[in-house]
């Protein structure tokens, strides 16, 4: 097996065996869903959602939960605990470079983030009725820039923290922010329309979920700053990031 197999086998180890990790970023917004999908007037259509259910308008917001917490939360506050110990350091003594084991990080997150997209999608389908998203290839291309959107957010907080309570620290208004304007604190249509339009340009771009899922093509503008995000801050991150 080679070096990068051997640490990602590990590191899959360590992600399943923490029960914290994979219970907030795949069973939560799961657990979430099913909560919703048992209130009778929740899977009602509604003119507020454009004739829809609600479960059916929430859902890309359940998926923001995941994207959330696998890229702001989880990935840099591993990194940084595992700078802070020396891990890093030691690493690059070793055949198995220190790139190995951010690679490793990042293909669990995005496997945790399809994971829980694969499940929403399907629970939802079959146990709550909730239609497919009705324009897959625009779904799956925001959810991907989205996605890597987060994740070099994520990665810029890794790169200043020095400490694994400097990357809480640092997490915690990036997260906090993400899941706001994604709609999970407070439903969407909730929110005055004005911070619904930031929330339309704040990572994972939400909004390009929901026109996806909805039946609309996401708008080119959406989907445009999500990887201008993505390029610009995972310039400043790989410019910042230090192995020691």
């Amino acid at each position: 097996m080679s070096a990068f197999g051997q640490i990602l086998k590990i590191e899959t180890r360590l992600f399943l065996r923490d029960p914290a990790a994979p219970l907030t970023t795949i069973a939560l917004p799961l657990a979430l869903l099913v909560v919703f999908g048992f209130i009778p007037a929740l899977r009602r259509p509604d003119p507020i959602f454009g004739d829809r259910t609600f479960i059916e308008y929430f859902v890309p917001s359940l998926l923001v939960i995941t994207v959330a917490m696998a890229a702001v939360n989880i990935l840099p506050t591993v990194l940084a605990t595992y700078r802070e110990r020396g891990v890093l350091r030691r690493l690059a003594t070793t055949p198995a470079h220190p790139a190995a084991l951010l690679a490793a990080q990042l293909v669990i997150s995005l496997a945790t983030i399809l994971t829980s997209a694969v499940l929403l999608v399907v629970v939802g389908r079959l146990a709550f009725d909730v239609p497919l998203p009705r324009h897959p290839l625009g779904f799956t291309l925001a959810l991907t820039l989205g996605t890597a959107a987060l994740l070099a957010l994520g990665l810029l907080v890794a790169a200043v923290a020095r400490t694994t309570k400097a990357a809480q620290a640092l997490a915690v208004p990036v997260f906090m922010g993400s899941m706001f304007f994604g709609g999970v604190y407070l439903p969407r249509f909730l929110l005055p329309d004005f911070l619904a339009r930031i929330g339309d340009y704040t990572p994972p771009g939400v909004q390009a979920l929901l026109d996806a899922w909805t039946g609309d093509s996401p708008q080119p503008l959406h989907l445009a700053i999500m990887a201008v995000i993505t390029v610009l801050v995972g310039s400043v991150a790989a410019k910042l990031f230090r192995w020691e």
